[in-house]
C-alpha cells in the first residue's frame, strides 16, 4: 500500500492530531487567535480546491442531472432541518445571544468537509460536490428569512449578505473554477498532469490545517465563556442523533442507492460552521458570544463525525439499496 493510500486510510488520526494541537495552542497561548484568524478563509479555499480536484468534472456534470438527490438534499436541509432545529432549541434558554449562534450554524448545511466525511463513510461524494453551490446559494437567501421567522426582524437585520457572498465567491466559486481549469490543463499537458497528481496528496493535510487554524483561532472565545455556552452542547448532540435517522428515512422514501443514501445522511447532519463563523464574528458587540456558540458546534460535530463515519456504513446504511428506517433488520 502506498503512502498516499495510508494517509487516506488514517485521515481521522490526522484530524485528531490537528484538533489536539489546536487545543494545546489555543489554550496555551490565547494570543495566537489574532495570528490564525485571518488564515481561515484562505486555508478553507485551498482545502476546497484540492477536494474538488478529487472528482473528475465529467462525472460531476452527470451528478448535476440527479434531480432526485438534489430535491432530497434541499428538502432535508431547508424544510426538515428548520423544524428539527426549532424543536430542539425550545430546550435552550431563550437568550437571543445564544439562540442566534445556534440558529446560524444549525440552519446552514455544510459545503466543505461534508465531502471528506462522505467519502470516509463510502458515500457518493460526487452528489455532495454537485449540490454544494446550490446549498450555498439557498442558505444565503433563506438564513435571514429563517432568523426573522424564529427571532424577529431586529436580529435578522444584523445578518448581512456581504460576508455570505464573499464566502461563496472565495470559498466555492473560485476553488471550483480553478479545479476545473486544472483538470482541463492536466488533460492537455504533462506539467498539468504532474501538478494535479501533486495536489492529490493535499486533501487530508489541508483538512488538518483547516481544523487547526479554525480551532486554534477561536478556542479562546469558547474558553472564556464555557459556562454560558455549555447549554448548547446537548442540543448539538441531539441534532447529530436525530438527523442521520431522518436522512436514512428520506433516502428510503426517495429509493436511493447506498452511496446516495449515505451522502444524503451526511449533508443532512453536517453544518456550515467554518463558513458561518465570519458571519457570526460580524454581528454587533452585544452578540459577541455568538461566535463561541458556533465554534462549540464545530467541536461537537467533529467528534460526532468520527462516530458517524463508522456508524453510518457499519450500522445505519451497511449494504444494499437504501430502504426505510423502519425496515432495518
Amino acid at each position: 500500500m502506498g503512502t498516499k493510500d495510508r494517509l487516506q486510510q488514517n485521515q481521522v488520526v490526522v484530524y485528531g492530531v490537528a484538533v489536539t494541537l489546536a487545543i494545546v495552542a489555543g489554550l496555551g497561548k490565547p494570543s495566537v487567535s489574532s495570528l490564525f484568524e485571518p488564515l481561515i478563509n484562505p486555508v478553507l479555499a485551498v482545502l476546497l480546491y484540492v477536494t474538488f480536484l478529487e472528482i473528475p468534472f465529467t462525472r460531476l456534470r452527470h451528478a448535476f442531472t440527479n434531480g432526485r438527490f438534489m430535491a432530497a438534499a434541499l428538502g432535508m436541509n431547508f424544510l426538515v432541518v428548520p423544524v428539527v432545529v426549532f424543536g430542539l432549541t425550545r430546550f435552550l434558554p431563550q437568550d437571543p445571544v445564544i439562540l442566534v449562534g445556534a440558529f446560524m450554524v444549525l440552519l446552514t448545511p455544510c459545503i466543505d468537509y461534508v465531502i471528506t466525511f462522505t467519502e470516509l463513510a463510502g458515500g457518493d461524494s460526487e452528489q455532495i460536490t454537485a449540490a454544494t453551490p446550490v446549498l450555498m446559494l439557498v442558505q444565503l437567501l433563506l438564513l435571514p428569512a429563517y432568523l426573522w421567522l424564529l427571532m424577529g426582524q431586529q436580529v435578522a437585520e444584523f445578518v448581512e449578505a456581504g460576508p455570505f457572498i464573499e464566502a461563496f465567491v472565495l470559498i466555492i466559486a473560485l476553488p471550483l473554477t480553478l479545479a476545473w481549469l486544472t483538470e482541463f490543463w492536466a488533460d492537455r499537458s504533462e506539467t498539468g498532469d504532474r501538478w494535479e497528481g501533486a495536489m492529490g496528496w493535499l486533501p487530508v493535510p489541508m483538512m488538518g490545517a483547516t481544523l487547526f487554524v479554525v480551532i486554534a483561532s477561536q478556542l479562546p472565545r469558547v474558553q472564556d465563556s464555557i459556562g454560558q455556552i455549555a447549554v448548547v452542547v446537548p442540543v448539538y448532540v441531539a441534532f447529530l442523533i436525530v438527523m442521520p435517522l431522518l436522512g436514512r428515512l428520506a433516502a428510503g422514501l426517495f429509493q436511493m442507492d447506498i452511496g446516495e443514501s449515505r451522502a444524503l445522511v451526511f449533508t443532512s447532519v453536517t453544518r456550515n460552521s467554518l463558513v458561518i463563523l465570519p458571519l457570526a464574528l460580524a454581528l454587533p458587540s452585544g452578540y459577541a458570544l455568538a461566535p463561541a456558540v458556533v465554534v462549540t458546534q464545530t467541536l461537537v460535530e467533529l467528534t460526532g463525525m468520527v462516530v458517524l463515519t463508522r456508524v453510518v456504513p457499519g450500522r445505519l446504511l451497511p449494504n444494499g439499496p437504501s430502504t426505510s428506517i423502519l425496515s432495518e433488520s
